[in-house]
């Protein structure tokens, strides 16, 4: 699964290298968590093809059809071996496609509460990696309006499934095209996108995940008078 990634290249870096032309700029992110805003790529709408834009969106997927946005576990990740057949997932995967801008994910590995490894998995030549991602726009009935992404995941390759058995899809540059324009692209062409990454493709990592420090409390004040 992908469940937390960073974002530490700079917005000239990732507009450069995804091609969509705006003047985003946005700050270097370490760690990038469920429910918080996440940079896509997408097809630019009502445009000519292959025009790209830059937005942000919230990392929890909610299906244009729902009625409400149920409290709980968001959907941050679609399985690629079902999202075409998934109710929540199909008419996205069909229609709204897009890029999440990363330079790594993290995983953990082993089943033993405080005693898991973390590993951060960045690209083997430190450069920017596509993640597969799917997106919609949601209207509540109070005319309020959400859109939200989730990432697409594959079954690991050999180097990643040491310490996960699943792992982000990802897509090359050269396929940028291909994913991101659906009027022009066959389902199959994009199913057959979403597969495990070559083996040195990533340069998986142990490290600790740095955890904010808690604020000291503050110190009593002297009565002098």
């Amino acid at each position: 699964m992908c469940g937390l990634f960073s974002l530490s290249h700079s917005s000239k870096e990732v507009g450069t290298y995804f091609d969509y032309g705006d003047e985003a700029q946005f700050p270097p992110r370490e760690y990038v968590a469920p429910g918080q805003a996440i940079a896509i790529v997408r097809a630019r709408e009502n445009t000519n093809p292959g025009m790209r834009e830059f937005a942000l969106v919230r990392w929890g997927f909610v299906p244009g059809w729902a009625k409400e946005i149920k409290p709980g576990k968001p959907l941050i990740n679609a399985r690629a071996e079902t999202i075409t057949e998934k109710p929540s997932f199909r008419h996205a995967v069909r229609r709204r496609r897009c890029l999440v801008p990363a330079s790594g994910f993290y995983e953990w590995q082993g089943d033993v509460p405080g005693k898991k490894t973390t590993y951060y998995v960045p690209r083997a030549n430190g450069g920017l990696i596509g993640l597969a991602g799917i997106w919609e726009h949601w209207m509540g009935p109070d005319g309020s309006e959400l859109e939200t992404a989730a990432i697409i995941t594959t079954a690991a390759n050999e180097t990643l499934g040491r310490i996960h058995h699943r792992m982000p899809v990802v897509i090359r540059q050269k396929d940028f095209s291909t994913w991101l324009t659906p009027e022009e692209t066959d389902l199959s062409e994009v199913s057959a996108l979403m597969v495990s990454a070559p083996e040195d493709f990533f340069a998986p990592e142990p490290t600790e995940i740095k955890r904010p420090a808690k604020p000291k409390p503050p110190k009593p004040q002297l009565d002098l008078f």
